[in-house]
């Protein structure tokens, strides 16, 4: 009778048991299950409340376990210069991201969150990671499969940090230089802007041919790509920030647009909405391009993002009417919100529109469907957490050749000689005594411009790591070659100094969106002056370092060779490498170069067309063998 009992009771348990393991099983955890299957399976799981936290992204101030467990957050975000500590290592980083996403985890779904950052030419918010050129520079390269490399380096230091989420490549087609984020921007002409969303396959890795509109991410060494600000945002009014792009639709397909196509067949993550407005109208309110054209007709599959406060800006001044905005933003088509602090307002709001049936519940899922998918699609939910093994990558000696390469690839010539029969380029490494001089030779923050460290980037040698041009000129020329370095030097010592040639290096402060726009476009002081003091007693080579093209009309008569360097990033020895001959000069202008403001807008093509410079011109120089 006993073991009778005892058979029955052992029976019972493993009935128990085999009940406990069936519901404990849920297809959405099961990599085995396709993805539409692990998805409709979460979704329908998903309370109002966990659906609307996966539309939240938050500032990762805000991003304490509580909240994340609390609110069910989907995403969190580092604004420009949001970081754990001053000089914070990868390590730091990644401990940071792991304990936020402990708190995603600690929920009732275990939804890991997806954590994204500004990582606009390499992971740029990090202490010494690699700094590569900012796009202009690189659509200066015309080499789609370098910025591909660029794209695959830079995910490698952005999973260094334990982030996952890339908010790059900026495909604007910056048609006015007055903008003040016209260096985030490959060129004027939506060609070369098409040829570099190579950039999102190094980031994602390549698409499979049959992922045409839907997201791709290959692995825990890959990162989500978005493609940005869209659309228009190039396109404004004098170039003013945010705001307003006054083109038909003709001229918004043809010039903003085409990048757009490119980005989704390569599979691109996500997509984010521009402060803009095209013809009056918000583009983060904008349901026709959102929904109907970038959702419906080109049939993106990802999820799409507002900008930072994006849909507070919906309404002047921002934030007057914040459910109007949600609403608004929401209705649209936007799937994720960048709220990024006054996320219990926008969730409060939202939770009451779709109670209210003013959102439809139908919105809603779409939304969140699109977000699981890329969750799913990058493998966030088999691998959450950092990789403790990838914290080496951060700045690594082969990801600096790149950038390196990238710089050398970047410099357009755009005058070598007072006439043809005798070029200054390349200088020669073995002289007597040479000058360095500006404002920009010896500091790697103008060097890198904005989005470096800081939200803004700022001057000087101590924020990161890298070579300033003075260092890599030092290190290039022949040990017998006495290199002398002054600012500003004065008309005295400049004539006194029996200087065999000069270069001097001047150009734009860092700057980031609106507080870069400018209606001038002057070098500043002193970079003018001394351009006149040296290049008047020595035969110079001037070297400009800047967002875009500036007034140098008036100076031009002065200089023996003329550089623009762009905004090359952390590595100044891809300057010296071109400039002394190792390698030749091959870049051609991304954009064109005006003679004054007042014939700006002035693109490729325009009937009125009478440039400094031509969009495509670059003079080309031979390496010294």
């Amino acid at each position: 009778m006993g073991s009778s009992r005892n058979k029955f009771t052992s029976l019972l348990l493993m009935f128990c048991l085999v009940v406990l393991v069936r519901a404990e099983y849920a297809k959405y955890k099961d990599p085995k299950q396709p993805l539409a299957v692990r998805i409709n399976d979460l979704l329908g799981r998903m309370t109002l409340a966990e659906k609307i936290g996966q539309m939240t992204q938050i500032e990762r101030v805000n991003a304490t376990a509580e909240a994340m467990s609390k609110y069910f957050i989907g995403s969190v975000l580092s604004g420009g210069g949001s970081v754990p500590a001053p000089q914070a290592s990868a390590e730091a980083w990644a401990s940071m991201v792991n304990e936020i996403q402990k708190g995603s985890l600690s929920t009732r779904l275990g939804i890991p969150m997806i954590y994204g950052i500004d990582a606009v030419h390499g992971n740029n918010n990090a202490y010494r990671a690699t700094i590569f050129p900012h796009n202009i520079g690189l659509g200066a390269t015309r080499d789609p499969m370098l910025v591909k490399r660029i794209g695959e380096a830079t995910a490698l230091e952005v999973r260094a940090t334990g982030i996952s989420y890339a908010f790059a490549p900026c495909i604007a087609v910056c048609r006015d230089p007055r903008w003040g984020r016209c260096y985030e921007s490959y060129s004027e002409d939506p060609k070369v802007v098409q040829s570099m969303t190579t950039l999102i396959s190094g980031l994602q890795g390549d698409a499979p041919s049959d992922y045409t509109g839907r997201p791709y991410v290959g692995g825990s060494k890959k990162v989500a790509a978005c493609a940005k600000h869209y659309v228009g945002d190039g396109g404004t009014y004098m170039g003013i920030n945010a705001n307003n792009t006054i083109i038909d639709t003709h001229g918004l397909m043809s010039i903003h647009m085409p990048a757009y196509y490119n980005s989704i067949i390569r599979g691109v993550s996500t997509v984010m909405v521009s402060y803009s407005s095209w013809n009056g109208e918000k583009m983060h309110a904008n349901h026709f391009l959102i929904t109907d054209f970038l959702k419906n007709k080109l049939k993106f599959r990802g999820f799409v993002i507002t900008d930072y406060e994006g849909i507070d800006q919906i309404t002047s001044p921002p934030g007057v009417n914040y459910s109007y905005s949600v609403e608004a933003g929401i209705g649209a088509g936007i799937d994720m919100v960048m709220v990024p602090f006054a996320y219990t307002e926008f969730i409060d709001d939202l939770t009451y529109q779709v109670k209210n049936n003013i959102i439809p519940m139908s919105r809603i899922d779409d939304a969140v469907y699109r977000i699981l998918r890329v969750k799913f699609t990058m493998g966030l939910f088999e691998n959450p957490f950092a990789d403790p093994s990838l914290a080496g990558e951060i700045g690594s000696h082969e990801r600096r050749e790149v950038a390196r390469e990238a710089v050398r690839k970047s410099l357009v010539l755009l005058k070598n000689g007072k006439s043809a029969s005798t070029p200054l380029l390349p200088l020669p490494k073995k002289a007597g005594k040479i000058l360095v001089a500006g404002s920009h030779a010896d500091n790697l923050g103008n060097q890198c411009g904005g989005w470096t460290i800081t939200w803004q980037g700022e001057p000087g040698n101590n924020n990161t790591a890298g070579t300033t041009i003075l260092s890599a000129i030092k290190s290039t020329v022949d040990p017998g070659t006495q290199v002398v370095y002054a600012e500003n030097p004065g008309r005295s010592a400049v004539d006194a100094g029996e200087y065999d040639y000069a270069v001097v290096v001047v150009g734009e402060p860092p700057y980031a969106e609106t507080a870069g726009d400018n209606l001038n476009l002057t070098i500043p002081e002193p970079g003018p002056a001394v351009i006149q003091t040296v290049c008047e007693s020595v035969k110079c080579v001037v070297v400009l370092i800047s967002g875009r093209p500036l007034v140098v009309e008036p100076y031009i008569g002065a200089m023996d060779a003329f550089v623009a360097a762009w905004l090359p990033g952390s590595e100044g020895q891809g300057v010296a490498d071109v400039l002394f001959g190792d390698y030749g000069f091959t870049a051609k202008l991304p954009r064109t170069w005006f003679k004054s403001v007042d014939q700006l807008p002035m693109n490729v093509g325009d009937e009125h067309y009478d440039p400094l410079f031509p969009f495509g011109f670059g003079l080309t120089t031979e390496a010294m063998k």
